[in-house]
């Protein structure tokens, strides 16, 4: 592959069909037809290997749209362009240190968490997985409840007082229990607002709950241990359960709060963790947003488009902006856009 300058990158979409899935990811241009149940749409992966619960086993690789490197894979751009793409301390075993994707719960996900710092250092298999999630729609369900988003166990309820919950759980299956001595009534629930901003620290358990949208950034790990799967109230098979794995991992201290840019602001930075930064941006007609290099970025194209390097992106597209690029993107009519920085920006 002969040498060319970096330049912004356009990525395919990799869709995931999920039981709890929906259709409303066609809304962001995805190939998803009226009643399908895609409930993942990855829109940058660099992946060895996923694991058979969560990415389906096996590799998972985004390939580029458009341009020179059309139909090439990511990691074929790290290896020709190497620091110039992201500096070679960000890549994590010389792939990209990211996981993007579109969530769309047509049902509540699992309860699940994430392997902790502490259990990801004595099981090397197990990779920390800190996420975050934009709510972009949040519909309410067919009884007319409100959605919610389940994060961290309630003040209370101590790790021997949850185990006890999850193991009656798992004993029951499809019967029912106590409501008030449930697995859900022990977690934490929080209104799903467009425009909030969850951040999901590994060791946080957590769900997405039904009628809930949401753009996901999170460290490249498809390590998942569930604890809780809904199985009685969607009359469905529940899935394997990890319940050794998940109460080693699990922090029973408050989850972050949710943030949001604020009442008239059309910028700002809303989750900041030393692995990425979310930036939040909302331009309106013929506004430009300027990228000064020096760090690799990820652009999500929420609402609108935008022009940029000669091409128009519009809504749900996903592009990598290399680092050693520079330039100025315009918005068309409207955009709504959330723009990452791989790495901690202070470091």
């Amino acid at each position: 592959m002969s040498k060319q300058a970096p330049f912004p990158i356009l990525l395919e979409p990799i869709l995931k069909e999920k039981v709890w899935g929906g259709d409303r990811l066609r809304e962001f241009e995805k190939q998803v037809a009226h009643g399908d149940r895609i409930g993942e749409s990855w829109e940058l992966a660099d992946l060895d290997s996923t694991s058979a619960s969560g990415g389906g086993g096996g590799e998972a690789v985004s390939k580029i749209l458009g341009g020179p490197l059309d139909g090439k894979p990511l990691r074929d751009a790290i290896e020709l362009w190497g620091d110039e793409l992201i500096h070679s301390k960000r890549l994590l075993q010389g792939r990209f240190p990211l996981l993007v994707k579109y969530l769309d719960a047509r049902e509540h996900l699992s309860v699940q968490v994430h392997p902790s710092p502490e259990y990801a250092e004595t099981h090397p298999e197990a990779r920390l997985k800190t996420e975050c999630w934009f709510v972009l729609r949040a519909d309410p369900l067919e009884d007319g409840s409100k959605p919610v988003i389940y994060k961290g166990v309630k003040e209370g309820i101590d790790a021997d007082e949850f185990r006890r919950r999850v193991e009656v759980a798992a004993r029951t299956g499809k019967e029912p229990v106590d409501e008030a001595d449930s697995v859900p009534a022990s977690l934490q629930e929080v209104p799903a607002k467009p425009g909030d901003m969850h951040l999901l620290p590994s060791g946080t358990v957590h769900a997405l709950g039904a009628g809930v949208l949401v753009a996901e950034i999170q460290t490249p790990s498809d390590t998942t241990f569930r604890v809780y799967d809904w199985a009685k109230e969607y009359g469905r098979e529940g899935r394997e359960l990890h319940i050794e794995e998940s109460m080693a991992c699990i922090d029973f201290g408050r989850a972050p709060e949710a943030t949001s840019l604020g009442k008239g602001k059309t910028r700002g930075v809303l989750c900041d963790t030393q692995h990425f930064s979310v930036e939040r941006v909302v331009l309106n007609p013929d506004q430009t947003i300027e990228f000064k290099g020096g760090r690799c970025l990820v652009v999500m194209v929420l609402d609108g488009g935008i022009e940029l390097h000669g091409r128009i992106h519009y809504v749900g597209a996903t592009l990598v902006i290399p680092r050693a690029w520079s330039g100025k993107a315009r918005c068309e009519n409207l955009a709504r856009l959330l723009v990452v920085t791989v790495g901690n920006p202070k470091d």
